[in-house]
Order: C-alpha cells, then sequence, then structure tokens
C-alpha cells in the first residue's frame, strides 16, 4: 500500500471476504445513488430503481440504509461515525473540549477514503441544497450524532462541573464551525480534497474565539 493510501482503507483490507464484499455492496450503493439523483433528481428516482441498477434486492439495500436519504447522506454519516470512533480514542491530556473536539474531527476526515469520499461527499452536499427531505433526515442524524458523542465525553473525561451546559456548546460550536467550512468548501470550484476541508475547518474553529467576543457597535 502507498503511504497515500487512507485509514479506512487499510482498515478494510484487513476485514475477512464477506465483510470486504458487503463493504463493496454499501459503497456500490452510495456512489449509484448519488449518480442517479445527480442525474434525475432525487424524487425521480426509486428504490427499485436504485436497486436494479446495483443488481441487489431490496433486503439488502435495507441491511445496509434506512432509507433513500440515508444513502445519499453516507458520505458526511460516515465521517461522522469516524469522528465517534476518534473521540474514543483521543487521550485526556488537558486539551480544552472544543480543541478536543476540533482535533477528533480532522482525524475522522484523515480517515475517510483516499479514492472518492471527497467525491462522494460533495455530490451529496450538493444534491441535499435542493433536496428539503434530505436536510429533515440530516438534522435528526446530527442530534443522534451528538447525543452519543456527549455520552463518549462524560463517560471518558473528568469535567469541571461534570460538563453539562458546556459541553453540549462546545459540541455545538464544533458542528457551527464544520457547517461554515463545509459551505465554503462545496461552494469552492476547486481543490475539494480532504486536506482542503480539514483547512477550513482548522480556520474556522480558529475564528471561534473572536466570534465570543466580538462587539456589535451601532454604525456612525
Amino acid at each position: 500500500m502507498t503511504p497515500k493510501t487512507s485509514a479506512a482503507a487499510r482498515a478494510a483490507a484487513q476485514l475477512p471476504l464477506r465483510e470486504r464484499k458487503k463493504l463493496r455492496t454499501r459503497q456500490a450503493l452510495v456512489d449509484t445513488a448519488l449518480e442517479l439523483f445527480g442525474e434525475r433528481g432525487f424524487d425521480a428516482v426509486t428504490l427499485n430503481e436504485l436497486c436494479d441498477a446495483v443488481e441487489v434486492s431490496k433486503r439488502t439495500f435495507f441491511r445496509n440504509f434506512s432509507s433513500k436519504e440515508d444513502v445519499a447522506l453516507a458520505p458526511t454519516q460516515d465521517l461522522w461515525a469516524a469522528f465517534l470512533d476518534a473521540l474514543e480514542e483521543c487521550p485526556a491530556d488537558g486539551r480544552t473540549l472544543i480543541a478536543l473536539f476540533e482535533d477528533a474531527l480532522v482525524a475522522a476526515i484523515d480517515r475517510m477514503d483516499a479514492d472518492g469520499w471527497a467525491e462522494r461527499a460533495l455530490a451529496s452536499r450538493r444534491l441535499a441544497g435542493r433536496t428539503p427531505s434530505m436536510d429533515a433526515h440530516g438534522l435528526a442524524f446530527c442530534d443522534r450524532t451528538s447525543r452519543a458523542a456527549l455520552a463518549v465525553v462524560e463517560r471518558r473525561f473528568d469535567l469541571p462541573g461534570g460538563g453539562g451546559v458546556r459541553s453540549h456548546l462546545a459540541l455545538d460550536m464544533l458542528i457551527a464551525a464544520f457547517h461554515r467550512a463545509l459551505d465554503g468548501w462545496v461552494t469552492q470550484p476547486a481543490r475539494h480534497t480532504r486536506a482542503d476541508l480539514a483547512r477550513r475547518l482548522r480556520a474556522a474553529c480558529a475564528e471561534l474565539p473572536g466570534a465570543l467576543t466580538v462587539q456589535a457597535r451601532g454604525r456612525a
């Protein structure tokens, strides 16, 4: 393997054959769904048509995804699943909680598949921008992921005052910074790479302290 091979690809290569086949089927569903949805529109493609294009049964589809929205949002959902894994591995070294969240999300970006994740994430976000049901589904996923992340923090780290509202706000700030980074990344004309998304995330997080202290004065 080359040094550019992602952590996700290296991990997948170690799986038993059956698991690797399942991952390939899942990826085929994601790639085909994003292609069909992009060409014809999300609502114009039926689940039967998607399954026929990949040559799998609906039963196989529902082993991997809960809905059309779920498969269309898979790239960013995979990223946040990796964030939860990275959060489990972050050392308790006294970093601020927001810095810990930031580092875990940057690590998650690095773990994404180097051979296509950025292109899939870009297609997914552009599709979501014109598909209201995807945004609604994404909000529900974000809520579940936030609860899971806060449960990891509560279990692993000793925070002053037990964390409470501060933990929630730190995570909310990370999510807000990520969305600003993601929006800029999606709309830029080129350089849609994992590294550039991570760079944008770092830059957005660096603006958080200033955002908390900026003063709103009346115009002269």
